[in-house]
């Protein structure tokens, strides 16, 4: 096990995909098979978001629901469309935060954070985290978080997708510079990292892992695919309980590929995002 000490990340918690229309952006996804959480806005900030909630892991669909609003997915979305968001789940929110500390990142302290489950019911389940403010990373947003309220988002019918999707196993990132980004992200988690098959680094948690890796890699692990931009989080790989074969029978006509034993959706019809399900 590597996140027993507390202090250091267990699982990769979520990614999130960023656009600037939620509607299009869920309607792509729910194509592929998945069940969406009901719209919710996050409280007194410019987006909104529907997840994606698997039985390890989850992924967040974000967008711009009030652009008047000041807030950094703008300028992320001026880059690109795409993923833009990695949050590492934590078991003890000040452990980790002293440990952060004592290796040098001034971070005064947690931040809590809380949205209803449903805008059509704000007075409902709400769901509460609290999260470890990072520095701005040029790769996105990067986020060390603690769910308060796990029952209140891992409902059983929102854990249920027709691809039989069940784990987000990993994330893969393309770097200009593997060994500089892989050191900040082995002290940000607090454990080590180890050489990447395709070149670069990888940061394996009990649950997930991060592919710290360089631009030329992409194509081994994404098969046609190129980064949007440079530094920039490049995809996902979710895991299904069947061998993708639910999958295969919803895709139709939308742009995919055989990798492997698995099935690439490629970027043009996830939001921006490769997609690897295993």
């Amino acid at each position: 096990m590597t996140g027993t000490l507390g202090n250091t990340a267990f699982e990769l918690d979520h990614v999130g995909v960023g656009a600037r229309d939620l509607a299009p952006l869920a309607a792509a996804y729910e194509r592929l098979g998945f069940t969406l959480t009901p719209p919710a806005r996050h409280r007194g900030k410019a987006t909104g978001n529907r997840c994606i909630m698997l039985q390890h892991g989850y992924v967040e669909l974000i967008a711009l629901i009030d652009p008047s609003i000041p807030d950094r997915l703008h300028a992320q979305l001026d880059r690109y469309t795409g993923l833009h968001i990695i949050a590492l789940g934590i078991q003890d929110s000040q452990a980790t935060l002293d440990r952060l500390n004592k290796a040098g990142l001034a971070i005064p302290a947690i931040t809590p954070l809380e949205r209803p489950v449903d805008d059509a019911d704000p007075t409902g389940l709400q769901a509460r985290f609290e999260r470890i403010p990072l520095p701005d990373a040029p790769e996105g947003t990067i986020q060390l978080i603690k769910h308060l309220t796990r029952e209140a988002i891992w409902q059983p019918r929102f854990t249920a997708h027709a691809n039989a999707a069940t784990a987000l196993e990993e994330v893969v990132l393309a770097v200009p510079d593997p060994a500089e980004a892989a050191a900040r992200f082995s002290r940000l988690a607090g454990l080590p990292v180890s050489p990447d098959p395709a070149g670069g680094f990888v940061l394996a948690m009990d649950r997930g892992r991060m592919r710290i890796l360089p631009t030329e890699a992409i194509g081994a692990v994404y098969p046609g695919v190129a980064a949007p931009a440079l530094p920039s989080m490049v995809g996902m790989t979710v895991r299904t309980a069947d061998g993708c074969a639910a999958l295969r029978n919803l895709l139709g006509d939308v742009p995919h590929d055989k990798v492997g034993d698995g099935v690439l959706v490629r970027p043009v019809a996830a939001g921006g995002a490769a997609v690897l399900f295993t």
